[in-house]
């Protein structure tokens, strides 16, 4: 384990941005003109000061201790995370939708799980095979079945409240930044909303680990079937582990012994998932005293990042707050809505997603979503809950007025395959919502924001001052990802490669 008390040899992750208004954002530089090329240069005392005011040291990882890659339990992890013997039909892994070099996520709107055409092409290429979905049981339509984007797993251990764009991994009690505060347990999928699940082990990144094998969609498949719970599966993944002797000392080197149980399991890659830790960045740089780690246009767009609506700026730390650029809560962001969905009903058609409510059982709650962090955002889109915007810049103008963004989508950008015929239906309930939340005053309601297009600019130039230089360069991402010196302890690794062949 590493202890992260002021370290300076770290990393950050990202996904997208809440805002509201940006009307004086000229008051804060030492000049002002329409030319983005020529508006003169950021006070950067005024910048820190703001910066410094916001609580924000530069380093999300201050007083946390976390493992790191070489770890024994995250070695293990990492083994564990790219095999498919933990899929139901041997055909997907862990790591189908969370590779490191695509961000942590998959680089795919909406995942392909189970019944691909190339098990172990990810990203970008990656469709379902008809013939095997059909064999499995599975649906098929032509699109991905499962209904929503993959979140990033970098950085996972800096999370303190929940996982899942939803939440149903959430930690009871705790208070969000407050390091040592273990709670009152973990709550999942496996137990009652507001109820700890007493095999949720001690992260939120274990837990998590126990459900991606219970969809049939992510890695479970339709013909493996063990019972008719999640804790019948996971007995039935246990034993499969088993047949196979090489896991034995793989086991015994993490946990002292070679006894193979799931909690084992969830733990070792929840132990890999929080050593990626990847915070090292020029915004980080900057808040530590290098005036030149960032350009310019990134200074006047984290101006209008910090500054609130009073002060001319966008007030998007509101909610991206503190060095892990997330309140870790809930909000209505009315982000499109493709794909197959939850299955929710609207009263009008069957493929809504009603966020967390789904959870709560709060119609309140309905079409709110997890604050994202901003840390490495650049690298884990596609962006959205559904994955419904491809580029940054998409991203950044829907914060600003998400009812113009979606009157203009521009559906072209998707891959064809995604289902997205009901996408204007079903986000126009998500867009009513926030209208209603404007009318009520709900409290960090969204709201729209009178912007240009060197405004867009300067905020995309800002968020990818949150990019560690280490999530684009494969060398340094190497000790995340297996080689030919690692064992291969069931013969079942995914070898990752991308559309063109090359191995990821």
């Amino acid at each position: 384990m590493k202890d992260y008390v002021g370290s300076k040899n770290m990393r950050l992750s990202a996904s997208h941005i809440v805002m509201v208004p940006v009307f004086t954002a000229c008051l804060f530089l030492a000049g002002c003109s329409d030319d983005n090329e020529d508006v003169g240069n950021v006070n950067v005392e005024a910048l820190l000061t703001l910066v410094a005011a916001a609580g924000i040291t530069g380093d999300p990882t201050t007083g946390r201790t976390l493992p790191v890659i070489e770890d024994a339990k995250a070695q293990l992890g990492k083994k564990l995370f790219f095999t498919k013997g933990l899929g139901g039909i041997n055909d997907s892994a862990c790591v189908t939708c969370h590779h490191p070099t695509l961000g942590g996520g998959d680089n795919l709107s909406l995942p392909i799980g189970v019944g691909a055409e190339t098990p172990d092409l990810l990203g970008p290429g990656r469709f379902h095979d008809s013939a095997v979905v059909a064999d499995d049981g599975g649906v098929y339509d032509g699109g991905p079945t499962v209904p929503r984007n993959a979140p990033t797993t970098f950085n996972i251990g800096l999370w303190d409240q929940a996982l899942f764009h939803d939440g149903r991994v959430e930690s009871l009690g705790k208070t969000v930044g407050v390091n040592g505060d273990d709670g009152l347990g973990i709550r999942t999928p496996d137990s009652a909303f507001g109820v700890a699940d007493p095999d949720s082990g001690t992260t939120l990144a274990a837990a998590q680990a126990r459900f991606p094998v219970t969809s049939h969609e992510e890695m479970r498949g339709f013909t493996f079937e063990f019972g008719n719970t999640n804790a019948a599966l996971r007995t039935a993944l246990e034993a499969k582990l088993t047949v196979f002797s090489g896991w034995d000392a793989e086991f015994t080197a993490a946990f002292g012994d070679p006894a193979i149980t799931y909690g084992r399991i969830a733990e070792a890659i929840g132990e890999y998932e929080r050593s990626q830790v990847f915070v090292d960045n020029p915004w980080k740089d900057f808040v530590e005293g290098n005036e030149d780690a960032i350009v310019e246009s990134a200074k006047r767009g984290a101006m209008l990042f910090f500054n609130t609506l009073e002060d001319g700026g966008a007030n998007c730390a509101s909610c991206h707050s503190g060095d892990f650029f997330t309140d870790e809560s809930f909000h209505v962001l009315a982000m499109p809505q493709i794909g197959r969905g939850k299955g929710d009903d609207n009263g009008t058609l069957t493929n809504d997603d009603f966020g967390r409510a789904r959870e709560t059982g709060d119609d309140a709650d309905r079409y709110k979503f997890r604050t994202p962090t901003l840390l490495n955002v650049e690298v884990t889109g596609p962006w959205g809950h559904a994955g419904g915007y491809t580029t940054l810049a998409e991203v950044v103008r829907h914060m600003l007025n998400p009812n113009d963004a979606i009157s203009t989508y521009n559906f072209s950008l998707l891959n064809p395959t995604i289902q997205a015929s009901d996408m204007l239906t079903n986000t126009q309930f998500a867009l009513t919502q926030l209208e209603t939340n404007r009318t009520n005053n709900v409290n960090k309601v969204h709201q729209d924001v009178a912007f240009t297009d060197d405004n867009v600019v300067d905020l995309v130039e800002f968020l990818r001052t949150l990019t560690d230089p280490c999530v684009i360069d494969r060398a340094c991402l190497a000790p995340w990802i297996p080689d030919a010196a690692d064992t291969n302890p069931d013969g079942l690794r995914l070898n990752a490669i991308d559309n063109n062949g090359e191995f990821l």
